[in-house]
């Protein structure tokens, strides 16, 4: 090496791990990021309905899919930091993404409102799911701060899901008085 001239950082997982071994890093870590994963499929797909909705409760819809996806896309940085708090590395690809997503992905040119919001639904569920076999995982490895987290946008999916159901609810049947 020359003077002046800095030794090439090495790249990988960081050095620090907060304590934990690298098995518990390894599974933490793969847990978030399939969660992380989740959540830029179910954000991309829910501006994707609210670009695309139509109808009668246009404004009330679009309105409610778009603060959803600022409410989704808000947490990715928070589970990516997670991760490389812990030591873990995270996603670093569209591709990547596409490899770990659970939440599927909906390219069809048309869908109905009602189906839009019955598919966020229940793609907010499965991602309250995930959450919840992630904190699973966190609490196995005494990881707090993970699990403390989770518990957060567990309840924020729910939450979703809730306010989507109600939107659905009078459109499958009749209100029964």
């Amino acid at each position: 090496m020359r003077p002046n001239e800095r030794k090439p950082q090495q790249t990988g997982a960081a050095e620090t791990r907060a304590g934990f071994s690298p098995s518990a890093v390894q599974e933490i870590s793969a847990a978030m990021n399939e969660a992380l994963a989740d959540i830029f499929a179910l954000y991309l797909k829910t501006k994707n309905f609210h670009w695309h909705m139509s109808g009668p409760h246009f404004r009330d819809y679009h309105l409610l899919l778009d603060e959803q996806a600022d409410q989704i896309y808000a947490i990715s940085d928070d589970i990516a930091e997670r991760v490389r708090k812990i030591g873990g590395l995270t996603l670093r690809s569209i591709g990547h993404i596409a490899r770990l997503q659970r939440i599927e992905d909906n390219d069809a040119q048309s869908v109905a409102p009602f189906d839009m919001l019955a598919e966020l639904r229940d793609d907010n569920n499965q991602l309250a799911a995930s959450f919840r076999e992630a904190h699973a995982i966190c609490d196995g490895h005494g990881d707090v701060a993970s699990a403390s987290l989770l518990e957060v946008w567990i309840d924020e999916a729910e939450r979703r899901a809730w306010f989507l159901h109600e939107a659905t609810r009078g459109a499958e049947a009749p209100l029964q008085h």
